[in-house]
């Protein structure tokens, strides 16, 4: 499994030579990888349905615990047909979709491969942090795919507001996973689904991994990085944004299933989040004009609707899930392509100009009603199958009525927009001229149309898809159900369900356009777009603020901001501590006393000085006597360095001195902030102070390494001060590692230093120079002076 994502990335790492060169044999070689993948689960597929999953372990920090774990379950399998089978059609359709070979197109062919091996690490992962590590992968992915060249000032801000958004969820999710694997003991997921978390604690993780996965899966209020991803070229968003990484979250929720079985409000959460999400997602969809963005907002509501069902942890609502995944993986993707063969053939996705297109591409038009009827529940199609399990999950009483009755409102959204879609995409208008419209190539029309069969198939040979789906049901829920997959359960309510959706949907898509002129009248106080720039427009003036406070180029408010900084984290730990400083003694020596009578008046005359040389002088006089602290204490080799540093620090600073005047600038300014200056100064050494203490006594034992130092210093280094054998033998690359950087520091400084008296010297040569040939003597050519 590692060798397969392996190859991935390596490919990708080495496509974009061949892309120069060959942009569309590219795009072939792109598809190989995932091919690979496709065949090798296929291969595996009846072991891993009869209990036999594969897993693979490799470590890579046996004492940190980290390792990548990888495992082939029902649901890996389901999802790694979408990533690897709709990854493969998706390359194939990039090669004739990326006509010219265009900047984009030969960015894309290696960053689509990138892609595809990190959504099936991730899909396969069985640690946490190994499943986090692929997640922020595709976040990268999509934001350079998305981003594309960066010309266009839309793509820009595109690609990074899907980074941001996505990006902090996936940092909110890391904190949850971290805080699940710590109180468990353990972050293999297949574990964690053995013994299933309790407590605040998993209560806690819980609500912090779902910010992750409704962030990766576009629920509100996270859902409009989503449409504005639509400035990606179509074979992008038909794989990215439609068939697999916008199910991350979803996928993510249906993994963490069993694990988090026992968080009660994890159904609520999701069942809410969901249709609030499928109700916004097809409200927008029937308003819109661009058939990308009205799938993009249907692919919103279709996600809300699997969020629902990941969440549900019921046998049936499970078995719905794996259906619905596939189902809208087939039938999104061959949207999405068709959508991109009537904007390549005709230059224009809008509605408004688009007419008569379905009797000029009638194989087109007929792969999209493949697919819309998939999409809309239509029999025999697998949409149809998925959602009737969907229907018969949330039949009951108490909150499973609500939960049913937004589902079938949802359902019908779908519909309409469905029927808008493809009323407007290919029917012929009567207000409109036809569309001219160029035939597609074969090579084009093959990826969508073998996506759409899909759809049909799945349907027909529901016990194919019934079997996949009921082996991860069983195991997510924990256990079977009567409830199977099947285009026949009877006369019942979910098949009322589905002919009120139908019969819904067709009147609200007849109704629309009186509708939008009503919804246009009224307010719209919630845009979660105009709520996002909001508040990265406040995020930046809160920077700009914040940055003019603290960058005003004084070292002093510097040093106060650090030492603040420090006060407020460490310090507020420090002041909770309840445990008392042990063996604490007011001396050793008591030499230590004068050397820290002079330590403070030093300091006190330091804070009275009101010349720069003196302050200086004061403030060696402190390390000096540091430096007799560390003699009495029994360092004579710190004390040496102590001395050493003290002696460079005084010659450094005269030599700086020599430019500066020579008393400090006392303004009344300067006096007001001289009070805070010495509070903060006093309560960063007495923090310091406390710290050192406090650490001092938690050293209980020595530890292993310790001791092995202890013991093994005089023995292996013939020292009998240990800091010096530490320092020159055990970690002596430690050391020269150290003289390097001051090596380097003294190069660079000696060079600023060199080339300064290089510029001041061309200065002085120019300026004479110039003086002399406003005096009529300028030098001549030769070196001589010349003639007035």
């Amino acid at each position: 499994m590692l060798a397969l994502v392996i190859s991935h990335l390596l490919v990708a790492f080495l496509l974009p030579p061949v892309a120069m060169r060959h942009t569309r044999a590219a795009y072939l070689v792109a598809a190989l990888p995932p091919a690979a993948a496709l065949c090798w689960a296929l291969a595996h597929a009846a072991a891993v349905l009869a209990g036999n999953q594969p897993v693979e372990r490799v470590t890579w920090s046996a004492t940190l615990g980290l390792e990548f774990v990888f495992r082939l379950d029902t649901l890996a399998l389901v999802m790694t047909l979408l990533v690897s089978g709709i990854g493969v059609l998706v390359l194939l359709y990039s090669r004739w979709y990326f006509e010219t070979p265009s900047g984009d197109a030969k960015r894309s062919a290696p960053l689509l491969l990138a892609f595809a091996g990190a959504m099936f690490g991730l899909v396969l992962a069985d640690h946490l942090l190994t499943l986090y590590i692929f997640w922020e992968l595709t976040t990268i992915c999509s934001f350079l795919l998305v981003g594309q060249s960066g010309v266009s000032r839309e793509s820009r801000r595109a690609s990074l507001q899907a980074l941001l958004v996505t990006t902090l969820g996936g940092l909110v999710m890391l904190l949850g996973f971290i805080v699940l694997g710590e109180t468990s003991g353990t972050y293999r997921i297949s574990e964690l689904a053995a013994e299933p978390p309790t407590g605040s604690a998993a209560a806690i993780a819980t609500g912090l991994i779902l910010v992750g996965a409704f962030t990766k899966s576009a629920q509100v209020p996270f859902h409009n990085w989503l449409p504005a991803a639509m400035v990606a070229p179509t074979p992008i968003s038909a794989y990215l944004h439609a068939a697999s990484m916008v199910k991350a979250g979803v996928f993510l929720v249906g993994r963490l299933t069993p694990v988090l079985s026992e968080v009660s409000y994890l159904p609520v959460v999701t069942a809410v989040f969901g249709l609030v999400t499928m109700f916004v997602g097809g409200w927008r969809a029937l308003r819109e004009y661009d058939l990308k963005l009205l799938l993009a907002y249907g692919t919103v509501s279709q996600l809300g609707f699997l969020m629902v069902l990941a969440g549900s942890g019921s046998y049936t609502g499970e078995l719905a899930l794996a259906g619905m995944l596939l189902a809208h993986g087939a039938f999104k993707a061959t949207l999405f392509l068709v959508i991109g063969i009537v904007d390549h053939q005709t230059g224009t996705r809008d509605i408004r100009e688009l007419s008569g297109v379905g009797r000029r591409l009638p194989w087109v038009a007929t792969v999209a009603v493949l697919a819309a009827m998939s999409m809309s529940g239509v029999p025999p199609m697998i949409g149809f199958v998925a959602k009737e399990a969907a229907f018969e999950a949330y039949l009951g009483v108490g909150p499973a009525v609500a939960v049913e009755a937004g589902l079938v409102l949802g359902s019908v959204l779908t519909v309409a927009y469905t029927a808008r879609l493809l009323v407007g995409g290919f029917a012929s208008k009567r207000d409109t001229m036809p569309t001219e419209v160029h035939p597609p190539p074969a090579g084009m029309l093959l990826p969508p149309a073998v996506t759409a069969l899909l759809c049909l198939a799945l349907g027909v040979a529901y016990p194919v898809t019934d079997e996949l789906a009921a082996t991860y049901a069983e195991r997510a829920a924990g256990h079977s159900g009567e409830y199977h997959l099947g285009l026949w359960h009877g006369f019942n309510l979910p098949l009322v369900f589905s002919l009120i959706t139908l019969l819904g949907g067709l009147t609200l898509a007849a109704y629309n356009a009186g509708l939008n002129r009503l919804r246009d009248r009224l307010p719209s106080p919630l845009d979660a777009q105009r709520g996002y720039e909001r508040v990265m427009g406040s995020l930046e003036r809160l920077a700009v603020g914040v940055t003019g406070r603290v960058q005003v180029g004084s070292l002093p408010t510097y040093l106060g901001v650090i030492l603040l900084t420090v006060l407020v984290v460490p310090g507020s730990v420090l002041l909770i501590r309840v445990t008392p400083i042990e063996q604490l003694r007011w001396w050793d020596n008591v030499l230590q006393l004068p050397l820290a009578l002079v330590i403070l008046i030093a300091a006190a005359g330091v804070l009275r000085a009101t010349r720069r040389i003196t302050a200086v002088l004061l403030v060696g006089v402190i390390g000096y006597a540091i430096g007799g602290m560390f003699i009495v204490g029994g360092g004579p080799d710190l004390a040496l360095t102590q001395f050493l540093v003290e002696t460079l620090t005084l010659i450094a600073f005269v030599l700086v001195l020599r430019r500066l005047p020579a008393r400090f600038t006392d303004t009344p300014s300067s006096r007001r902030v001289r009070l805070p200056k010495v509070l903060i100064s006093l309560a960063g050494g007495v923090f310091v102070g406390f710290a050192a203490l406090i650490f001092s006594s938690a050293r209980d034992t020595p530890s292993a390494v310790s001791g092995e130092y202890l013991e093994h210093a005089e023995e292996g280094t013939s020292a009998t001060n240990v800091v010096n054998a530490i320092i020159i033998d055990f970690r002596a690359f430690d050391t020269v590692g150290e003289l390097s950087v001051l090596a380097v520091a003294a190069t660079g400084v000696a060079s600023l230093v060199l080339s300064a008296r290089s510029a001041r010297r061309r200065k002085h040569a120019r300026s004479d120079w110039e003086s002399l040939s406003a005096a009529g003597r300028a030098p001549d050519e030769r070196g001589g002076k010349g003639r007035t």
